[in-house]
Parts: C-alpha cells; structure tokens; sequence
C-alpha cells in the first residue's frame, strides 16, 4: 500500500510538473490558444478538431434562401445498398453522411450515427473551393481586376520583405512560397494557431518568404485566407454577406449555412469551417460539376470554372509534375475521365466527375492518407505511369468514388 502510494505521489508531482512547464511555455511564447485548443479536445475527450465544432467558436450566420431549390430524386433512389464489405470500410473511415447523385438526381442517400439529413457538419478546407468561387465572380464583376494582380494591390500591409511579388493566382495555386506551417496534428503549427486563435489577420500578414512564388505547389491554409481578405478588400462586403449573395442564394439552400469566426465580430476562418447540411453540400457541387452553372444560372464564369479545374504547371514535394491541384480545388485524371472535388481534412468530398454526370458527398470524421509513390519501384516507368496520378489524393478519396461507381453503374443494368 505504502508503495502504491508512493507510486501515485510522484505520478502527481510529474502532472503538476508538466502543468506548470506547459503553462510557463504558453505565457512565454505567447501561444495563448493553446488553452482554447487543450479546453475543446483533450479536456473533453478528443485529440483534434471535430466535425462538429460550430459552437465552440463565434460564428457568422447566412440564413436559408428565400427561395428553396428543390432536391430531385432519382427514379431508383435509395434501390441499391451498399455491400456489406463497402459498410465496414465506411464505418472504419467514420463516414456520416453520404449522398451520390446520378444525372442531377439523387440515387443514394445514407447516414451513420446521429447525423442526418438536418445536420450541419464542418467543410474543413472544402471552404477553399468556395473561396476560389468568389474570387472569379469578383473577377468577373471587375472587383479584382486580374489573377495576376499583385497581393499588396489589395492589402498595402502585407507589403514588405520580399512578398511584393505574390499574386492573387499564386495563392490561388499554393505556390506563394510563404513560410506557413501546414499540420493538422502539429499544435504548435500554424494551422493550430489560426484554428483556436484569435488574430488571424496578424498571423496571415506576418508571415515571410522562404522560396520564390509560383515554383512550387506547397498547400497552404494561410494562403486562402488571405484570398479571404482580398476579397474583403477589393468588394468592401463582408465575406459571409459576399458569399450569401453570390452562391448560397442562389443555388437555394434549405438550411442556415455557418462560418466560424476567430473571434466574436471577428474574421471568418475562410480556410475551413463552414458548416452547412449534407443537401446544401449538395448543391454547392452541383456549381462545380456543370461548370459554373447551377439550374440555368451561371454562377461563377465558364472560363474561370476552366481555370480551376486546370493543373497549374509546377513542381511538388515528390519531385514530380502538380497533376493534383488547380485554384484550391483538387483534380484527378482517372482513366483519362477527370474527377474535380472539394475535400477537408477529415476526409470532406464533394466530388464531381462531369463526363459521368456524378456527384458524390461524403462527410466524416476520418480519412486514410494520401496515396504515395513507393521509391522502391520508381525505376520503373510502367509502375510511376500506372500511379503519377494517385499521388496527393486519399486512399479514402479513391474508395468513396469507386463506391459511388458501383451503384451509378447499377441504374444501367435492365
């Protein structure tokens, strides 16, 4: 007993040790969000942010459309399940919602748990795309006059130290060589930081150069965000009021959309955190799988649409061409068919592949990783042409679309 309670008195004195070496760090670096960050997931019982964090965090409110478009449904809607296999691969990846549409019409709609057809869930970075969206209509309405207007055109403080020459299309392509530090496990990361902290402008604005722009695609939330803030600048809106006006309303959403805030009045955390219903999810990808064009009206421009679907010629990390990403909105080549999509962190997908006339929803808490060249075999030319573009994309990814094939593929069978 003695030694049981020896045991646990040294057991305290190390939690306490830990504590206070902790605190004296956060008060020393300055890193107060760590505390938001420690209160809303380990003290809770979570090890990173959830899907579900809305009120956690101010957030800005853009009410459903006046105007509801309605969800067609396909003829053999909900006919075909999922094998059993696909539902223990779904329950393993945490999946929530998922819906696949074949022909502008909905052919499978399922949810797991508690979350169903009312529920708002988090876009984590699926917000980018919307980003990009209206950065083309304010291109488009003459806001912004071009991509390749510089930065400090629109934000004069964020001139200096050598970011004179970042432009709006390299922030649109990752390739701003800003010095961001993208990790969503990282608590000391920027990400983090921009997550659970409380001045986002400053910690956007402040950051420097480490490589020249437009060399490299290097995913950077901090470069969405400053989009954000451009956008700000040049159509003097507020970013949810802007986003409200220009695509919410007007692809007829049937619930209320949320965006996060840093703080309460504050800037919407435009990287991620949207949070909208799986149908309004719906909607929005209907956007981007006709090219711009929702129901006859065209949102965003057909030639920008083309723009964001198209690769930008750079390098990447694995020394190899960017096959994986236009303007914050992922591209794969799969059998010469391309497929454009939205995703988040958690493994958020709106994928659409317009040759198909599919589109395809999936919200969960969890995703597999990014699919990766094995360098043992990059000596052979049939092994890096048969997989090149894999590579950036999610194992998850690849498997809710196969899924998503399957069942369109069962509408053809008499």
């Amino acid at each position: 007993m003695k030694k049981l309670l020896k045991v646990f008195k040294y057991l305290g004195i190390i939690i306490i040790a830990i504590i206070i070496t902790l605190n004296l760090y956060i008060l020393l670096s300055g890193r107060f969000y760590l505390y938001k960050g420690i209160a809303n997931t380990y003290l809770v019982g979570k090890i990173k942010p959830s899907i579900y964090d809305l009120k956690v965090f101010p957030y800005s409110t853009m009410e459903k459309s006046d105007v509801v478009r309605p969800i067609l449904f396909h003829s053999q809607f909900n006919n075909f399940q999922i094998s059993q296999e696909q539902e223990e691969y779904q329950q393993k990846i945490q999946s929530k919602g998922l819906l696949i549409f074949k022909n502008d019409s909905l052919l499978l709609e399922k949810f797991w748990g508690e979350h169903d057809n009312s529920t708002v869930s988090n876009s984590f970075s699926m917000a980018k795309t919307v980003v990009a969206m209206l950065i083309g209509i304010a291109k488009e309405e003459g806001d912004i006059k071009s991509l390749n207007d510089k930065v400090c055109e629109y934000l004069p403080e964020f001139c200096g130290n050598g970011k004179e020459k970042i432009t709006i299309r390299h922030l649109l392509t990752m390739s701003s060589g800003l010095d961001w530090t993208e990790s969503a496990k990282n608590p000391f990361s920027n990400n983090a930081e921009s997550y659970y902290g409380e001045e986002l402008r400053d910690l956007v604005l402040k950051q420097k150069v480490s490589s020249e722009p437009g060399k490299v695609f290097k995913y950077q939330s901090g470069n969405t965000q400053i989009l954000a803030f451009i956008l700000e600048s040049a159509t003097k809106r507020d970013l949810s009021e802007y986003a409200k006006e220009k695509i919410w309303d007007k692809i007829g959403t049937e619930s209320d959309i949320y965006w996060n805030l840093d703080k309460e009045n504050g800037d919407e955390k435009a990287f991620c955190c949207l949070y909208a219903s799986a149908k309004d999810y719906a909607r929005l990808g209907m956007v981007l799988l006709h090219k711009g064009n929702y129901n006859g009206q065209q949102i965003i421009p057909t030639d920008y649409y083309l723009d964001m679907v198209s690769p930008e010629p750079l390098t990447t990390k694995e020394k190899i061409p960017n096959y994986r990403y236009g303007l914050q909105t992922w591209t794969y080549m799969d059998d010469e068919v391309q497929v454009n999509y939205m995703r988040g962190v958690k493994g958020q997908y709106i994928i659409t592949v317009p040759e198909e006339d599919l589109l395809i929803v999936r919200l969960g808490s969890h995703k597999e990783p990014d699919f990766e060249l094995d360098e043992t075999q990059l000596s052979d030319p049939l092994y890096f042409e048969t997989n090149k573009f894999k590579v950036g994309h999610s194992t998850s990814f690849l498997e809710v679309l196969k899924l998503a094939r399957s069942i369109s593929d069962k509408t053809k069978v008499k």
